[in-house]
């Protein structure tokens, strides 16, 4: 029996290994083995069993052996094996470094399984009824003359179950040496369990159900979930978009179909795009699932969860004791058995998009592992991405609306702000506008809540002087420096370089060094001098470092104990508190004016879901918009929620400029120390796909990026733009694998990136 392996030794090979016969009858496709490579043992994954033959040339009887089968069932399900090949070809990724994405650190890594050792007392019945027949000797009685085991023996005698060693030896202060006697003497027996670490099944879990709402539909959910799950039923693959208004209960939609594809005995992926949503969504499922099948486990896949929990949660599923799993976009690749179902919530986020290599797009993969599984897709947004629905109006996915608010809430009435009479009117930078603050006051002697939503951290965008405009920059990359006032320091967000703010200009010597632009510290601060007594809390990655800190502070703004939260994304989507009845958005055009095509749709994106978090409880809710272009399209269909008509104007502008959704992009960037350098090998590979590929692929380009230096390298962009990826992907490589580079020219394909920085 001959195997071909995938080694995750750092190389994109199949290597061909011999099967000892005390493995064969257990070794099956997609299993974690372990193999020599070179002179040490590799973990790797089984691709292919009974491959034709070895190389021609190479005698079989010198392959070498697997040396381990690490675990007793696969690591990777067929269909896992064949989306990480798609994922090769179509992402232009190694296939080592997709699988190893595939199989967690935790796993790859070797963590060890938790178990904890249990105590038993051994009845005297039971002692009896252990002897030989033959036997004449009288069983063993709890000793009398060791008092501290005697104690320990009438603890254990006592208890309805097995106890903990570790808590028998804490609660009786006895040392484990008398518990050794204990089973030496046969009065005692330890027992080994596995001890499964859940994540998010802790002291919040409780108060993040209490946000859920009741399971009963109203007539546009119970059409919905009626349509999925006839979908589901069918046993066949198919992508249903589900566009609902804020506030609509499309999680209730899900959580039914999710009930049906467990009672037909399937599994389910639920992919949120944040890791700050996944305890409201874990607890909710949590608590549905107790309720419709009892003893079924929801697992937790996210990056931030520790080893334990990572390894628990993998082998729960891959062994088939969890049948469900909620996570970021890495989700996508647990090993759920039987998939039914996949769920990808707020399908239009670009956090579903990975920036490092594998550069893959969650929401795109979730659809292709659904066709390899024959399962159904659900993707569910109140703002759809136009990718979704422009195959929506193909015909290639279903959709479905829910047009209403649950039991018939009205949508929050917005006002805009035009800021540009509101600096006239102060006479300089104004972070909030008089409306707002009002608002801000009312709410606060109502004692309602308030969310302000800014979508940049720190203090200030940038530091400035007001004699010679020097900007103070980080020194490896090409961004002006973010002020942070609480620790008076200067910080790079992309490579993480951090000095002190200066008191004078660096180049002239004024003392006229001045922040300029807002972040979320500014706005905190503003908002503490207009309202001295209110509670306030910020919420951003500068304060969310600890774990469980955002559940923290989630936990005391349901509580009440918080009446304004600042933040960024991290607030901007998914949760549901009921008090919140004013939402304001300070900058809300930032996004507006980044260059890219997909500016307009990110805006409106971003308005719609912010303002979506006002009015969901019995109060009406109130959005006040800060805007310095209260004209823009994006804003005003905003104001309605107006997905028809503002998807209707920008797919128009994107068919006539031939933009995605009507052709694939991709962009090759190229990165390098030496910025001459860099230009020539960037011009020189760009006429030589002109040559190439010039007919079947429109090139533009290559320029420098928008961020031209990060780290200390300078980076050149290419775009592509084509009809078909399955076929220009493969030419690509081909002709980066015969140019040739120079060694400190680091070049990356993105197939369909979601920036264009």
């Amino acid at each position: 029996m001959i195997v071909g392996v995938h080694p995750l030794a750092g190389f994109d090979k199949l290597l061909h290994y011999r099967v000892p016969e005390r493995l064969r009858g257990d070794l099956r496709l997609g299993a974690l083995v372990r193999v020599p490579v070179l002179r040490a043992l590799r973990l790797g994954v089984v691709g292919e069993i009974s491959p034709p033959a070895a190389p021609p040339d190479f005698p079989l009887a010198k392959l070498k052996s697997v040396a381990e089968l690490v675990y007793p069932f696969p690591a990777l399900s067929p269909d896992l094996l064949r989306l990480a090949r798609w994922m090769s070809r179509y992402y232009a990724a190694p296939l080592d470094g997709i699988i190893e994405t595939m199989i967690p650190v935790a796993v790859r890594n070797g963590a060890a399984i938790k178990e904890e050792v249990l105590l038993r007392a051994i009845s005297e019945e039971e002692r009896v009824s252990e002897l030989p027949p033959t036997s004449g000797t009288p069983a063993k009685k709890a000793p009398r003359a060791a008092p501290k085991q005697a104690a320990v023996y009438e603890f254990l005698a006592r208890q309805p179950h097995p106890q903990p060693k570790r808590l028998v030896l804490e609660r009786l202060g006895v040392t484990p040496a008398v518990i050794a006697g204990l089973v030496k003497r046969g009065l005692v027996r330890e027992e080994r369990r596995r001890v499964q670490r859940h994540a998010y099944a802790d002291d919040w879990a409780s108060g993040e159900v209490a946000a859920a709402q009741p399971p009963v539909l109203n007539t546009e959910q119970a059409a919905a979930a009626a349509a999925i799950e006839e979908k589901c039923a069918g046993g066949d693959f198919g992508v249903t978009l589900l566009h609902g208004v804020t506030g609509s209960g499309k999680t209730e939609v899900y959580l039914h179909a999710i009930d049906r594809a467990l009672k037909t005995g399937g599994g389910v992926i639920f992919l949120v795009p944040e890791v700050a949503l996944t305890p409201q969504t874990v607890a909710r499922l949590r608590a549905r699932l107790e309720a419709i099948a009892p003893g079924h486990a929801c697992v937790v896949w996210h990056s931030r969860l520790s080893e334990g929990e990572r390894l628990d949660g993998w082998l729960a599923l891959a062994s088939g004791e969890a049948r469900v799993v909620v996570g970021a976009r890495s989700a996508v690749f647990a090993p759920v058995q039987d998939l039914r179902l996949i769920v990808v919530d707020e399908e239009h986020e670009p956090a579903y998009k990975q920036d490092e290599s594998p550069r893959y797009h969650g929401r795109d993969v979730a659809v292709y592992r659904a066709h390899l599984a024959g399962a159904h897709c659900v993707l569910g947004s109140a703002t759809p991405s136009l990718e979704s629905y422009a195959n929506v109006q193909a015909g290639k996915y279903a959709f479905l609306e829910l047009k209403q608010r649950v039991d018939d809430r009205r949508l929050p009435f917005i006002d805009v702000v035009d800021m540009r009479v509101e600096v006239m009117r102060s006479r300089g930078l104004t972070i909030l506008s008089q409306r707002l603050v009002r608002a801000m006051q009312d709410r606060f002697e109502k004692r309602e809540q308030v969310i302000l939503f800014i979508n940049r951290r720190g203090y200030s965008s940038s530091m400035i002087c007001q004699d010679c405009g020097h900007v103070e920059e980080c020194e490896h990359c090409s961004i002006a420096m973010t002020y942070h006032r609480t620790d008076e320091t200067l910080r790079c967000h992309l490579c993480g370089a951090q000095r002190s703010a200066p008191a004078r200009c660096p180049k002239c010597g004024s003392p006229k060094i001045r922040w300029r632009g807002l972040g979320t510290q500014r706005v905190e601060e503003a908002v503490r001098r207009v309202l001295p007594q209110a509670r306030i809390e910020r919420m951003d990655t500068d304060t969310m470092g600890k774990k469980n800190r955002f559940r923290e502070v989630l936990a005391e703004f349901r509580a009440g104990q918080i009446d304004v939260l600042v933040g960024t994304q991290m607030i901007a989507k998914g949760l549901d508190f009921p008090n919140v009845t004013l939402v304001g958005l300070i900058d809300a055009d930032i996004s507006l004016h980044i260059p890219d095509f997909r500016a307009s749709e990110r805006t409106f994106q971003l308005l719609v879901q912010v303002a979506g978090r006002a009015g969901r409880g019995d109060l009406a809710g109130e959005v006040v918009v800060q805007t310095f272009t209260p004209q823009a399209e994006p804003i005003q269909f905003s104001r309605h929620a107006d997905f028809a008509g503002f998807s209707e104007a920008e797919l128009k502008l994107r068919r006539d400029f031939k933009y995605p959704p009507y052709r694939h992009l991709i962009k090759h960037l190229f990165r390098g120390p030496n910025p001459e350098k860099l230009q020539f090998y960037a011009e020189q590979w760009a006429k030589r796909v002109e040559s190439e590929l010039g007919a079947a692929v429109e090139l533009r380009g290559p320029s420098p990026s928008p961020i031209e230096k990060v780290k200390d390298h300078y980076r050149w962009q290419l775009w592509y733009f084509t009809e078909n990826v399955s076929k220009t992907v493969p030419q690509l490589v081909a002709l980066q694998r015969e140019f040739p580079w120079a060694e400190d020219i680091i070049q990356v394909l993105d197939v369909d990136p979601v920036s264009l920085g």
